[in-house]
């Protein structure tokens, strides 16, 4: 167990500068303002992370997995790098590695949650599967396969975001595996939002008889979040730019790879909002006051889309590569993904922040 700096103290404190982005024709226009006469006092709640990819919190315990294979548990100032046993080996590509997690519903009885991860089978083909972990101490078991042979790019586009919705059920994003046209096809895992029974099983009310696919048509997906409402909402990866925020629901196709941006056809979905160039390369999503937060990687800040209004504004620039957001009342947690190969690590990157929402809160 490492020390690592104490709650409660604050480790810097940035102005928020944000910049007016130009718009590409017929996207929405993306709006940064500067927050005049404000300063956030940001917290360090652990540092010196391994590509930290998805946050969980339960009361004061938080939980976060590394692509490299670890869970780090960060509680009352103190960390723990907790050891994950899985039943196959890690996959090296890039992106891959110990990637979505969500604690069971019943977490505090049963010490169960959920994980995906990108593992190799025998010929070397790469894989990812969603399983059922059990924790005991400082050591987390793997338990069951609940899905497996999700498609698994020879580097790019593994998804990876796992949710338990208001519904108890559980959610997944997957990646098109870079297979691009096998996001139309139902008999293929990729490219899709899944549902699954917390045991595994397919819902009775999923929108494709005996099949986990919710919703279909997607890129890269790696966020999902429900507004108070209950509607659900997404993030995905486009190419080049062209990324989105998606309003999803049963049964609908997304597009991808027939459409993009603001392009439409029958019987597809367009994005309520998307990045035109450059990219955003969305992540983690929560939402606050009615507003979709999301942690943005290429556009390295956390974004703040507003369904009412569809504008969509950075909050929080200047750490680097942003992977996951959480936000619970008034305050966001959030991990820079620096250490990932792409970004360029500051002094003991990577980092689980803290902030009090309300400091952000952007003049008009």
């Amino acid at each position: 167990m490492r020390s690592i700096f104490s709650k409660g103290r604050p480790i810097f404190a940035i102005g928020l500068l944000l910049i007016l982005a130009s718009c590409a024709s017929g996207q929405q226009e993306e709006k940064s303002e500067s927050v005049s006469k404000r300063e956030s006092h940001y917290e360090v709640l652990a540092e010196n992370l391994s590509i930290p990819w998805s946050i969980v919190k339960n009361g004061e315990d938080f939980y976060m997995t590394e692509r490299t294979g670890g869970i780090v548990h960060v509680k009352d100032g103190k960390r723990t790098d907790e050891k994950v046993n899985l039943s196959m080996p890690l996959a090296s590509q890039p992106e891959a590695g110990l990637l979505g997690l969500a604690l069971h519903p019943d977490f505090n009885g049963n010490k169960q949650a959920f994980a995906y991860y990108t593992y190799q089978d025998d010929s070397g083909t790469p894989y990812n599967r969603v399983v059922l972990l059990e924790k005991n101490g400082d050591l987390w078991e793997e338990k069951d396969v609940l899905l497996d042979k999700i498609p698994s790019g020879v580097q790019y586009h593994h998804g990876g975001r796992l949710e338990i919705g208001p519904d108890r059920k559980l959610y997944i994003t997957t990646g098109d595996a870079t297979k691009e046209e096998k996001a139309q096809d139902l008999s293929f895992l990729g490219g899709k939002i899944l549902r699954l029974e917390l045991d595994g099983s397919i819902p009775k009310d999923n929108p494709f008889d005996d099949s986990p696919v919710y919703s279909f048509g997607h890129r890269n997906p790696q966020g999902l979040a429900w507004d108070q409402d209950g509607a659900m909402y997404g993030t995905e990866h486009g190419p080049n730019g062209y990324d989105e925020v998606n309003l999803l629901q049963a049964g609908k196709n997304y597009g991808w790879p027939v459409i993009k941006g603001d392009e439409m056809a029958d019987g597809m979905i367009s994005p309520l909002v998307h990045s035109g160039e450059p990219s955003w390369a969305p992540s983690g999503a929560d939402f606050w006051r009615g507003k979709l937060l999301f942690a943005s990687i290429a556009g390295q800040s956390v974004k703040m889309f507003d369904p009412a209004t569809k504008e969509v504004r950075s909050v929080i620039e200047g750490l680097g590569r942003i992977r996951d957001v959480l936000v619970e009342g008034d305050t966001l947690y959030f991990v820079s993904n620096n250490t990932d190969g792409r970004g360029i690590p500051k002094e003991n990157d990577d980092k689980l922040y803290k902030v009090d929402l309300n400091a952000l809160t952007l003049e008009e």
